[in-house]
């Protein structure tokens, strides 16, 4: 991945091995954190859990739709069980039994969707998922998280397991840029201001959050001081510091590795409609799939950049 050069961001791990580690440093600590896999445990990580704690992870198959029912039963018995899978197969394959056996009832059960957007790259776009941030975010009562670099996916794996509450946690395949230190503490509902400015807000998650830096430091040489907030929580959102940016920057703009509908920037926007309207735009994958490529390529095909975000800012500063 080459984001973040400008501002100098140091290549990290991929935010799903981030989480491979910290779930298997917490399987220590919690002692009722039970794993569910869908055969992918390679992929998502939760192997080290595995090798560790043998006796408390379960591995279906590929059957995603039991795996939800499995980890709702756990759920329901007093265990944290946490659920894993690649983003589109947890959320598109087995959506109708995380509806009825986890999000109604409520239960403490703990998704995670590795393997999500078009970075994943010559795996192509059946595996890519692009959809799962609009589906968990219309689910009642799904906190859901989708952290930037390896230090706040660890936090956020901790925090997701401390919440008491239905809960998904959006993952990676590639190394990304390192935003945080190791002291960062990912809390569930809050916002992070990474740049100050007052001409334009970028608001962004995962792996934009790196871009949207680059973009930043590049709108401050054509005069434009943007302000930079990560939000890795897309539900509950944190609607104080979004009406704090329209107010006191004038503009947003809301970069994701998502589709256009139902993703972050549908929730932005709602928030900003309905607080405090100002002008808008977004840079996502718009109302299409991609293809097979590399990570970098297909970032670029699709206007996931820096660059991208540079003319989005640049049309809401001209509307102000």
């Amino acid at each position: 991945m080459n984001l973040g050069t400008r501002v100098g961001l140091k290549l990290g791990k991929a935010t799903r091995d981030a989480f491979g580690e910290a779930l298997r440093d917490l399987g220590r600590e919690f002692p009722d954190v039970v794993v569910v896999d869908g055969d992918v445990s390679n992929s998502t990580r939760t192997e080290w859990f595995a090798k560790e704690f043998p006796d408390r992870f379960f591995n279906v198959g590929i059957a995603e739709s039991n795996l939800v029912g499995v980890a709702s039963g756990l759920a329901a018995s007093g265990k944290i069980p946490v659920a894993a899978s690649f983003a589109c197969f947890l959320l598109c394959n087995a959506f109708d039994q995380i509806r009825m056996s986890v999000a109604f009832p409520r239960l403490n059960v703990k998704l995670v969707g590795s393997h999500a957007g078009i970075s994943i790259g010559e795996d192509g776009p059946s595996q890519m998922g692009i959809e799962d941030v609009a589906l968990a975010c219309a689910l009642p009562g799904l906190a859901v998280l989708v952290p930037a670099d390896e230090h706040a996916t660890r936090s956020a794996t901790r925090a997701m397991i401390l919440h008491e509450g239905p809960t998904y946690l959006r993952l990676g395949r590639p190394p990304v840029p390192v935003v945080y230190d190791e002291s960062f503490e990912f809390v569930i509902g809050k916002a992070y201001q990474l740049r100050a400015g007052h001409d334009v807000t970028l608001v962004a998650n995962g792996i934009m959050v790196a871009a949207a830096l680059d973009a930043a430091e590049e709108l401050a040489g054509r005069g434009i001081q943007a302000r930079v907030l990560d939000m890795p929580t897309v539900k509950p959102i944190d609607e104080e510091a979004l009406v704090a940016a329209a107010r006191e920057t004038g503009g947003i703009v809301v970069a994701e590795e998502h589709l256009h509908y139902g993703g972050l920037g549908s929730v932005v926007a709602m928030t900003v409609a309905r607080r405090y309207p100002c002008p808008m735009a977004f840079v996502d994958l718009d109302d299409t799939y991609a293809e097979s490529g590399a990570p970098d390529d297909l970032l670029r095909a699709y206007g996931l950049t820096a660059e991208r975000i540079v003319e989005a800012a640049e049309s809401v500063v001209a509307r102000r």
